[in-house]
């Protein structure tokens, strides 16, 4: 019993996409692999700062929140959102923490600004602990390798940017 399964590819080769959980990726290839008797449509997305490959079933892809790299406007929205002022509540750090990790892996970047709005710290101010420094580290670096591609500049000015506008508040 051989089923072929064919969805339509919205994604092209070469393409940079945002995939929740990793972050920023580039489409390599779309190949089809048998599996369990059905012929599977997969989708190659190389993340080349963490050395890894994800093959996603393009009959998931959409479900899986895979999606393009963001508009100019939203990444002009998530910048603005960097500008608030930082809403930090009154509730245990594991909790704050695992609502900062749900925001940072939901792959929006207007709510992974959020965390790198309410986590940052200025430089003379260090009283941070390890755990938070990490979450802000990675929501800072998924901002950023967003922005980069959006504006078409390197990952480090990104940052770089990102950090003045915070720097400013």
């Amino acid at each position: 019993m051989n089923k072929k399964v064919t969805v339509h590819n919205p994604y092209a080769t070469g393409e940079y996409v945002v995939y929740p959980a990793h972050g920023v990726g580039k489409v390599a290839d779309v190949s089809k692999q048998t599996i369990a008797g059905s012929e599977l449509e997969l989708l190659v997305v190389n993340f080349a700062k963490d050395k890894m490959t994800l093959r996603i079933p393009m009959a998931k892809a959409a479900n899986s929140g895979l999606r393009k790299i963001s508009t100019p406007e939203t990444m002009a929205d998530a910048l603005n959102t960097l500008k608030g002022k930082a809403k930090i509540k009154k509730v245990m750090w594991s909790r704050r923490a695992q609502e900062y990790e749900n925001k940072i892996n939901s792959g929006n970047p207007i709510a992974i600004a959020e965390v790198v709005r309410d986590l940052h710290r200025n430089e003379n101010l260090a009283d941070q602990s390890y755990s938070e420094r990490q979450i802000y580290e990675q929501a800072l670096d998924r901002l950023s390798n967003e922005y980069a591609i959006t504006e078409n500049i390197s990952a480090a000015d990104a940052t770089q940017k990102i950090i003045d506008i915070l720097s400013k508040q």
